[in-house]
């Protein structure tokens, strides 16, 4: 599938915003939002030079040329799921997501998803970033909680990407595990790669044999077995806290795919929590930070174990 190619004139006496003078010309097909993201990307030239600027005055007589991406085809149906929402601007959605919700269809999961309430909040979303996964920039587990954003157009999510290939973002996660890490503080580098028994599972390998991992974690508080982590991925693999804090032999509670078969403390889910999530935003210069709150039923187990650290994790 191809571009569609529109062409107009600007031949008004005043000079006008850019995305406004669009809009208006394609007579309220698209959202402004949706053609400011065509601008930002680069979709828009005025007299033959590429505008990136959204509010760029037009000054009669000007060409104006915008090349409109194809919507894919797709079987999304937005559906009208409650979103936590913690922030929100033109480019994206931050969302604190619950345990127990899927990021994007998959199978097993056509319904239901992260993916499915973002499109029924912002419709515009459709096709951004891919057909099945619109707007998803980075995935949390599904029963793991916390801070995820989503891009609502195609330059947001080109940008935010790229932050999270260049390991710029930092994200700071919870996670209450049995026992207690070997040190304190700590630095785990150890590789990941599937395991060949389990195709659910990530496993630690041999240096060489699977893709980088690295996590930073500290202790926040310690219970007489249990132990308040705070862990910092430095890059993104899949399951990476749930198998490097397997690994030194500390597994996130509740956890039956990387820990004990049963959970020692009443959860139904695993014990981790995707808890502040820095990164900067299209059209910024400074990162903004971004704090999801405890889930309930990680603040009733730590109250339970008389966690006093609770108390700035609330705040």
């Amino acid at each position: 599938m191809t571009d569609e190619v529109r062409s107009f004139t600007f031949l008004a006496s005043t000079p006008q915003r850019l995305d406004k003078f669009l809009t208006a010309a394609l007579d309220g097909t698209y959202s402004r939002s949706r053609i400011q993201g065509w601008i930002k990307a680069g979709r828009v030239t005025v007299d033959g030079h590429v505008v990136t600027k959204t509010g760029f005055a037009l000054e009669a007589p000007a060409e104006v040329i915008v090349r409109i991406p194809p919507i894919l085809p797709t079987t999304l149906v937005p559906e009208a799921i409650p979103l936590d929402i913690l922030f929100e601007n033109e480019d994206v959605i931050v969302v604190n997501k619950p345990p127990g919700m899927v990021v994007h269809p998959a199978p097993g999961h056509e319904s239901g998803t992260l993916v499915h309430a973002a499109l029924a909040h912002a419709p515009d979303m459709l096709g951004v970033g891919g057909k099945q996964r619109p707007g998803v920039v980075h995935r949390l587990d599904k029963d793991t909680s916390g801070v995820i954003i989503l891009a609502k157009n195609d330059a947001a999510h080109q940008f935010l990407q790229a932050q999270f290939r260049a390991r710029t973002t930092r994200k700071i996660y919870l996670a209450l595990v049995d026992g207690a890490p070997p040190t304190p503080t700590g630095r785990i580098e150890a590789p990941i790669a599937r395991d060949p028994a389990h195709r659910k599972r990530m496993k630690v390998v041999p240096p060489g044999k699977g893709r980088a991992a690295i996590t930073e974690y500290r202790t926040l508080e310690t219970f007489p077995h249990h132990t308040l982590i705070e862990a910092r991925p430095l890059t993104g693999r899949t399951h990476q806290i749930r198998v490097h804090l397997a690994f030194l032999g500390c597994p996130v509670v509740a956890d039956p795919l990387y820990g004990h078969r049963h959970a020692s403390l009443p959860l139904t889910r695993h014990a981790l929590h995707a808890y502040r999530l820095t990164i900067r935003l299209p059209g910024e210069s400074e990162p903004h930070t971004f704090t999801a709150p405890l889930p309930g039923d990680l603040e009733r187990v730590l109250v339970a174990l008389g966690s006093n650290a609770i108390v700035g994790l609330l705040s």
